[in-house]
């Protein structure tokens, strides 16, 4: 896949794919159209030019690294360009751990309307979901949202969860990041039986991914 050759980033997206496929494809196509550069919606033709390099390069552009991570960039004068690289899991993954990934992935969500992550929380058998319910959910955070119904799971947008969990700590609840890059990642040390479903969940869609794969 093409090299960058960019302006300064406005927007990075970290696509983890599996087996040469990218399993929530639509899912963060729909969240690229949602996303701002500059005030500007993301044009309908770069979603488009996306899904092209999608459909054309991927297998290819991911020979190197089949469960890899896709990143496409688009700098501030809405040039794009897209590679494929290694994945590497989260080496820390504590309840303050997933907090701080959480609070930037906010800070970009201030700027592009969607955050790439979200924190998550379990509290009195309803999934609080911290962030603002004007942004767009990311492609990972709409999986799990549908998978809440699925479930029959309340689901609450808490837009100051993030500052609650800073001052009052994270009590007896269960805590998990959902990123486009690492997927469902419960909290090492406030982890639980649904915050584990999730996760399970979406390890199933990449061994499904992978099964597909195998079978062409």
């Amino acid at each position: 896949m093409e090299e960058f050759k960019l302006g300064t980033p406005a927007v990075v997206c970290r696509w983890r794919i599996a087996s040469k496929e990218l399993p929530l494809e639509n899912r963060h196509l729909r969240a690229l159209g949602a996303r701002v550069v500059n005030g500007k919606p993301v044009p309908k033709a770069l979603v488009a030019w996306a899904k092209q390099h999608l459909e054309w390069t991927l297998v290819d552009g991911a020979y190197e690294h089949p469960d890899g991570l896709l990143m496409l960039v688009i700098d501030e004068d809405g040039k794009a360009a897209m590679t494929v690289g290694p994945y590497r899991p989260l080496a820390h993954a504590s309840a303050n751990d997933l907090l701080v990934r959480a609070r930037n992935g906010r800070n970009e969500a201030e700027k592009t309307r969607v955050s790439p992550e979200d924190l998550w929380v379990v509290h009195n058998n309803v999934l609080v979901w911290g962030t603002c319910q004007e942004y767009r959910a990311s492609g990972a955070s709409s999986l799990v949202a549908d998978l809440a119904q699925t479930l029959g799971m309340p689901v609450k947008h808490d837009e100051d969860l993030l500052d609650v969990l800073t001052y009052r700590g994270f009590l007896d609840d269960e805590v998990f990041l959902v990123s486009d890059e690492h997927g469902v990642v419960p909290a090492v040390d406030h982890s639980g039986a649904r915050s584990q479903k999730f996760a399970q969940s979406y390890k199933k869609l990449l061994i499904k991914q992978a099964n597909a794969s195998g079978m062409h």
